[in-house]
């Protein structure tokens, strides 16, 4: 070992216990980044003079940082954390982007494809996502690691995806259909839940062979077809590589082990041609794109370059770069959906399939045979090749396999994949419970809030405090803080009780709906329910029932008590759920996602007393947002919100239809997002969260924002957008009132207040007309004047605008309108003459036909 000083720099402070820390260089070599899983912020450094110019330090996550991601061309930087977030940023600026997306466990790796297009991220979560870069949807979810996911790699043409678990099995994803193309079991270290030494694993430049850390202390090399074994580079690595990166020719690798040595090593020639021991372990490096340099940082923070480390008597590491070139940039993966449904059975046959040869390493015996006996033959060698047992024999793995083939004979003689455009497919929204927030370890997070109070959670010492609070204090009881041996995730209160369930957490443990009321006259009045095969998707709750909607498509309704009264099979997938009263919202998927990715929902409305179905019908959302709220107005009207941040009211006006009654992007501070809680007739009541953050949190106590409602009205010439907006939601609750009104008396119930508050909306209404009415005199808009002068109801709010705009001296008009006045007297006229029965009072007929023939004196003089 040669003795060589190699000065490190500290760019984070690890305290205690080693850090996992990362270190990325962007391909024009002018700035490199750094991170560690002990700190939160990620430094941007200038890559000319790092020891000059201080690093530009980006502060947007909770918990430490532990993966980082470039994409091909430099432009977008994406962190992930153990808070669970990952995050996107602009490069090399690092200016704030997104949240792409966020999982429930700490996040482990993260990898841009060489166009950009496609951002996987894992951690110790169950499954890889692979998020779609320009909107930010996930594409798909692959499953099949049995421990945390610690490395991934895309092809250098973006074909496939490797990635390697904590356990040491490497899986080879074909991203094209979603199948696994090979697996290899056990291969590399057994690295438990340590986050400070990870599993990793690289594809070589040329795309020909993936190289994972062995089980002896050496890199292994892996065929890109048929995962069999090439061979393996083994030297003085005392213990087990944790970290190996390529040269960008390909020509060497360079290693670094627990051992705190780095290897260089000649990979044609199988050897090591230079080492480094250093005083810790080096957890990352990063070859210079430009010159003879690597970059390395260890487990404390601390980086420093290692130059000039390949033999001026050896070719460069930047000569003779391969030039492959990625799928294009407009490319999505096209999944198949009979390929997702195979994809486990066909895991668990290639499981079978492998066979444990005495290094301890995995191979398929069938992919050997193929190798020796042919490159990439055609599509009998497939057949083949499945005939031996070694595969699903079906006639649809058959078609997969032979077209694979087909590609890799393409392969074999062009040195690249041929890329396909493929068609969008975009993933239906999963379930959610309204007024929640995800769950994170150590924190408090909402099981519900709502207008009336909230559910908070807290995990400690391996259960959960839930704690149930109210608004107003003195409306409600108060209620005693729980401890949850369940690890409940979802929740519903209302004033008589709150309703708690929590998902299937494996095999042997049930979902469990538990009830707890406020007050009961009898003791032990909780209540629990157990489902075997199946889960709680959503809860909700109202006068004297509970619900629960399960991954079966049930729609379960059980009394107070506990009874269990009624099981209804819904047409597709719950969304969500909520109650009020005695009416219970559903919300389900119709069908898959269209192509332009606009969610297809229906929605229920069930009146639970009765059993009886009271509107059925779509759910209007923004296209290409998701559903995020669900609820009841003050007054009992079904509203929404959707991610673009737009509420919207159903009213029974045309049909059945939904009104867009409030909209964000005119609301909007540029540094707050809004999460909506609740409404009214004429506001909404939300929390501000400062963006990025899109849910609150619990501490410190979140504050109700209000905001009055305001329609997404087109600018008019008009300049009273304010009043129309006023016009408009006082049409939309006087007919909501009216109604109502209808319901009770078709019910025999009495009436007599709610028409006495209709009959304060339309003097409301009348009012906002008038003032309606004088700016359009005011802008010569005469003929809108007169269709104002029609939606006026009263007869003394019809002569007030006469006189209006007799005082405005517009002769013409006040003419116009007294016809109009007396058109409608006439026609009340003819009502009460053809329905005698509702008017039996003939001098109703007379006093009408006494002021047509009397119109105003001021029109007279007129």
């Amino acid at each position: 070992m040669k003795s060589r000083s190699l000065k490190l720099r500290e760019a984070h402070k690890v305290g205690g216990s080693a850090a996992f820390c990362s270190i990325l260089w962007d391909h024009k070599a002018e700035h490199f980044v750094t991170s560690s899983s002990s700190d939160p912020s990620i430094s941007v450094h200038d890559g000319l003079s790092p020891s000059t110019l201080p690093p530009t330090i980006l502060r947007h996550h909770q918990d430490g940082v532990t993966a980082l991601a470039l994409s091909h061309d430099s432009t977008f930087l994406a962190s992930g954390s153990i808070d669970h977030c990952v995050k996107l940023y602009k490069f090399p600026s690092g200016e704030f982007q997104t949240n792409v997306t966020r999982f429930t466990l700490p996040i482990r790796v993260l990898a841009f494809n060489g166009s950009g297009s496609l951002l996987a991220a894992a951690g110790d979560d169950e499954g890889i996502k692979l998020i779609n870069t320009f909107d930010g949807s996930i594409v798909r979810v692959l499953k099949g690691h049995k421990g945390p996911v610690t490395g991934l790699d895309f092809h250098p043409n973006g074909e496939l995806l490797a990635s390697i678990d904590s356990t040491g099995t490497v899986l080879c994803w074909e991203l094209q259909n979603g199948i696994v193309s090979f697996i290899l079991k056990g291969v590399a270290p057994d690295t438990g839940f340590s986050t400070s030494i990870v599993n990793i694993l690289r594809w070589s430049p040329d795309g020909r062979t993936l190289a994972v850390p062995g089980l002896r202390n050496d890199v292994v090399m892996y065929d890109r077809f048929t995962g069999e074994k090439l061979f393996a580079l083994r030297g003085d690595h005392l213990e087990a590589i944790c970290y190996l990166t390529w040269a960008p020719n390909g020509k060497y690798i360079a290693t670094s082990g627990l051992d705190k040595q780095v290897l260089l090593w000649d990979v044609d020639k199988k050897q090591d041609i230079d080492r480094h021991k250093f005083e810790e372990r080096i957890s990352c490096m990063a070859w210079k794109p430009n010159c003879n340099a690597l970059s390395v940082i260890d487990a404390r923070g601390k980086y420093g370059s290692w130059e000039s480390l390949v033999p001026s008597s050896m070719i460069s590491p930047t000569v003779g770069i391969p030039d492959i070139l990625p799928k294009k940039r407009n490319e999505i993966l096209n999944f198949d959906d009979e390929i997702e449904e195979e994809l486990h059975g066909a895991s668990e046959s290639l499981n079978d399939s492998f066979v444990d040869s005495d290094d301890g390493e995995s191979h398929h015996t069938s992919r050997k045979r193929l190798r020796k006996k042919t490159c990439f033959d055609d599509d009998v060698d497939a057949y083949e090749e499945f005939n031996d047992g070694s595969s699903l024999p079906s006639a649809s793995e058959f078609r997969k396999k032979s077209h694979r083939a087909h590609r890799e004979k393409q392969y074999a003689g062009s040195g690249a994949f041929k890329s396909t455009a493929a068609s969008t497919k975009y993933k239906m929204q999963s379930s959610f419970q309204p007024g929640a927030t995800p769950l994170e370890p150590g924190k408090r997070t909402f099981l519900c809030y709502n207008m009336l109070g909230c559910i908070t959670t807290i995990e400690h010492e391996g259960n959960s405090r839930i704690e149930t609070d109210f608004h107003d204090t003195g409306r409600g009881p108060r209620v005693s803080s729980m401890i949850d041996i369940y690890g409940f995730t979802m929740a519903s209160i209302n004033e008589s009780g709150c309703v708690f369930a929590n998902p299937c957490k494996g095999e042997k443990n049930m979902s469990v709906l538990m009830y707890r009321p406020f007050r009961s006259w009898a003791s032990n009045s909780e209540w629990t329910m157990r489902f075997e095969g199946e889960e709680v998707k959503v809860v909700a709750n109202g006068a004297g029932w509970v619900a629960a909607v399960t991954s079966l498509n049930l729609l379960r309704i059980f009394s107070e008590g506990g009874l269990q009264k009624h099981i209804l099979s819904l047409d597709g997938p719950v969304v969500t759920a909520v109650g009020r009263k005695d009416h219970l919202a559903v919300v389900t998927h119709v069908s898959d996602c269209l192509p332009s990715n606009e969610q297809v929902m229906e929605f229920r409305v069930l009146n639970i007393s009765k059993m009886t179905e009271e509107v059925k019908g779509r759910v209007a959302l923004t296209p290409g947002s998701r559903l995020t709220w669900i609820g009841f107005s003050d007054e009992g009207s079904l509203s929404s919100y959707d991610s673009k941040g737009v509420l919207r009211v159903f009213t029974g006006q045309c049909g059945g239809s939904w009104i867009p009654v409030f909209s964000t992007s005119k609301e909007k501070k540029q540094e707050e997002n809004y999460w909506v809680v609740g409404l009214n007739t004429t506001s909404v009541y939300c929390i501000a969260c400062k963006h990025p953050e899109i849910f609150p949190q619990v501490t410190p106590k979140p504050i109700l924002t209000i905001l009055d409602l305001s329609l997404p009205l087109a600018s008019s010439d008009l300049g009273a957008a304010s009043l129309e907006n006023e016009l408009m939601l006082k049409q939309l609750r006087l007919y909501e009132t009216q109604q109502r009104v209808d319901d009770m008396a078709s019910a025999g119930v009495d009436t007599t207040a709610l028409e006495d508050e209709a009959f304060d909306m339309e003097v409301s209404q009348d009012k906002c007309i008038l003032r309606l009415i004088s700016s359009c005199c005011n802008s010569d808009s005469f003929v809108r004047a007169s269709e104002l002068m029609r939606l006026l109801t009263l007869e003394k709010s019809m002569r007030a605008a006469i006189t209006l705009v007799t005082k405005l001296k517009l002769p013409f008009l006040a003419e116009k309108f007294c016809s109009i006045l007396e058109e409608r007297l006439l026609e009340e006229a003819n009502e009460a003459t053809t329905n005698p029965s509702q008017n039996p009072n003939r001098e109703v007929v007379t006093r009408v036909e006494s002021k047509v023939q009397n119109p105003p004196a001021s029109v007279q003089t007129s």
